[in-house]
């Protein structure tokens, strides 16, 4: 029987041999799959870009359905998907922001630990415990990054003191 060929863009399989594998990669059939392929991976805005451009498929609008399919050169997009890849688009470029605000943040919320442990090192060589208390309630509510607050669903332990600290009961008792 011999060698066959998959195609993965094509979905098929046939003999291989050097004429029927040409054959098949310079063929119409082959070069659409293919397009549809990568097609599939293309930005929102690309898209958006193309479909603005086309005129609406007459066929398609009047039965919901055309003998082109994907390779139509109109566009099967109605007014409500437009809108609909519009939002999209704006989404994904909200979230691109957010994750580079982040990043921006991140660096911001290193700096400021690293002047927390510098502040706390030269509060501890200085001695008196009674004023370390007092400066770090004082830096406390007004040091604090804003990022900090805004992280959604943290555990207790990792949120923020409120403004005024704690309150320590005094009936606990730690054994």
């Amino acid at each position: 029987m011999g060698k066959r060929y998959y195609c993965d863009y094509c979905d098929r399989s046939f003999q291989d041999n050097m004429h029927n594998r040409k054959k098949h990669l310079n063929g119409v059939q082959h070069h659409r799959a293919k397009k549809a392929w990568f097609d599939q991976f293309r930005d929102s805005a690309a898209v958006l870009h193309d479909e603005q451009i086309k005129k609406p498929c007459r066929k398609f609008l009047q039965k919901g359905i055309c003998d082109f399919g994907p390779n139509c050169r109109f566009s099967h997009m109605s007014e409500e998907d437009l809108f609909n890849l519009k939002r999209h688009m704006e989404e994904e470029r909200q979230h691109k922001e957010d994750s580079e605000d982040r990043i921006l943040s991140g660096r911001s919320i290193e700096e400021w630990l690293l002047k927390r442990e510098k502040k706390r090192a030269a509060l501890g060589s200085k001695g008196d415990s009674k004023t370390k208390e007092d400066n770090e309630e004082d830096e406390a509510e007004s040091d604090i990054p804003q990022q900090l607050f805004s992280i959604p669903n943290l555990p207790p332990s990792l949120l923020p003191p409120p403004p005024g600290g704690w309150r320590v009961s005094a009936s606990s008792e730690w054994g």
